[in-house]
């Protein structure tokens, strides 16, 4: 009985084991299966056939529209170049702020040419199965390489060519796989094909220094933030595409200070909106500088009725714009507003400088000072004790700014480093800039406090006027100053 019972538990152990194993091969195949279904779906990928888009209708940008039409000849006219055993970059790397005009860049590039264009995003090759990435990166250059002349264009790149660790050269994961597979395909495109590889990245810095060597993405072109000729280029360009009458257009290049090319066109495009919910026969000026208003603060709320709170964010205010008017005159000071906004703004103050600032290390620390008014106006007339939470956005950009003076300015009086790359170069965390900017924030607000306490009155005023008129302007505040 006991035999028989024993043999019957063994061969229902068995059967256990090898349907655990049946069930394990079933998942693995049902992935390897979905894996290669997952490459398969490449061929799917976005392609524009020609792209219609010329350089003329990218506004701004004239030194680099310079660098890339270069690249137009190249494509149309590879053999002119083997004549001579010249080689063109088989790579170029459009770097710069979001919203300049990379994207646009290569699209215009591929027009002019008259080339396929292939388009695909860094993060379409991040994948969980191995191999994926690397697999689709060998699809889409032997798609392109059947098209013989043509653009690929791969926004994002740093999604998948981010700096490898040290001795990690070989690649051991996913990550480097793909990138691997990416630098292989690169160096085998012939230098007669006529085909370019573009890649976009807002953080060079980050990128692995294999790819940026002659070879791979061997030009860098800074796409940067239109200055104001770009600037007016850009808001023609755009009103040019509405109904729009009597717009000074230098006026509003003025206000646009550090826009980029895509802020501008949703400014505009919401100046367009609110001239469609009145119903507006054209868009006016009047139109874009309430869209601007609202675009970097928000909508202003209508059925706000809280005396305190008003009361407190006056003196806020009051503190920013007054420290803004003496550190910085040459800034202009758009608006001074206490009326809560869309954005979770309990009130704003809004300037802007009247051309590109040379950010010297008096200026910073002198906006550093401006950040840190409000807060240290609701220390002086109210008490350390009861300032409120409303610098929360204050702070996060005075942190900002201040690390950058610490670590990627190296204006740090006792060091002539660039932190973040020390960091970066010896993998280790620097408690050092921590401190250092502890000091310097410690530092220029005890000032910011003291400058507000010596000019007490002047505030104090600033503020009253802000609690009866809730708005005020530039003239208003310099009567008062």
């Amino acid at each position: 009985m006991d035999k028989a019972l024993g043999g019957y538990m063994e061969t229902y152990q068995i059967i256990s084991i090898i349907g655990v194993l049946i069930f394990i091969y079933f998942i693995l195949f049902r992935n390897k299966k979905f894996a290669q279904k997952e490459i398969n779906n490449l061929n799917e990928i976005e392609y524009i056939g020609t792209s219609t888009m010329k350089f003329d209708d990218v506004a701004g940008n004239y030194e680099a529209k310079q660098s890339l039409l270069e690249l137009v000849d190249f494509i149309q006219n590879p053999e002119k170049y083997s004549r001579f055993n010249a080689r063109m970059p088989k790579g170029i790397l459009l770097y710069g702020a979001p919203g300049t005009g990379k994207t646009l860049m290569a699209k215009a590039l591929a027009g002019e040419a008259g080339v396929p264009f292939y388009a695909v995003s860094g993060s379409d090759f991040v994948q969980v199965y191995a191999g994926l990435g690397a697999g689709r990166i060998r699809n889409l250059f032997k798609k392109a390489k059947k098209s013989g002349k043509s653009v690929i264009f791969i926004d994002e790149i740093d999604a998948i060519g981010k700096k490898r660790a040290a001795g990690n050269i070989k690649g051991s994961d996913e990550s480097d796989r793909t990138l691997n597979a990416l630098l292989t395909e690169m160096s085998g495109f012939a230098d007669d094909s006529g085909a370019v590889v573009i890649a976009a990245t807002n953080r060079i810095d980050t990128l692995d220094n294999a790819l940026l060597r002659p070879g791979r993405f061997d030009r860098q072109i800074e796409i940067m933030l239109p200055d104001k000729n770009a600037r007016k280029d850009i808001i023609k360009l755009y009103l040019d595409k509405i109904n729009a009458k009597d717009v000074n257009i230098d006026e509003i290049a003025d206000l646009t200070v550090y826009f980029s090319g895509a802020m501008i066109e949703n400014l505009i495009n919401e100046a367009a909106l609110s001239a469609i919910r009145e119903n507006s026969d054209e868009v006016t000026e009047e139109h874009i500088k309430r869209a601007y208003l609202e675009v970097l603060a928000g909508v202003e709320k209508k059925d706000y009725d809280n005396e305190m709170q008003k009361t407190i964010t006056s003196y806020h205010e009051a503190g920013h714009a007054f420290v803004s008017r003496y550190l910085l005159p040459e800034n202009k000071i758009i608006r001074v507003s206490v009326i809560p906004t869309s954005k979770g703004a309990g009130g704003y103050t809004l300037s802007t400088p009247n051309s590109e600032e040379i950010m010297t290390k008096k200026r910073i620390k002198n906006h550093l000072s401006v950040l840190m008014a409000g807060r240290a106006a609701e220390e002086v007339f109210f008490g350390n004790e009861n300032i409120t939470a409303g610098a929360q956005n204050d702070i996060e950009k005075a942190t900002s700014l201040a690390i950058d003076y610490i670590s990627k300015y190296g204006m740090n009086d006792s060091a002539f480093i660039n932190y973040r790359l020390l960091s970066d170069m010896l993998r280790i965390p620097l408690t050092s800039v921590e401190e250092s900017v502890k000091k310097l924030t410690s530092e220029i607000y005890k000032e910011v406090v003291k400058l507000i306490e010596d000019n007490k009155e002047k505030v104090e005023k600033t503020a009253k006027l802000l609690m009866e008129k809730e708005v005020i302007y530039q003239d208003e505040l310099d009567s008062l100053l």
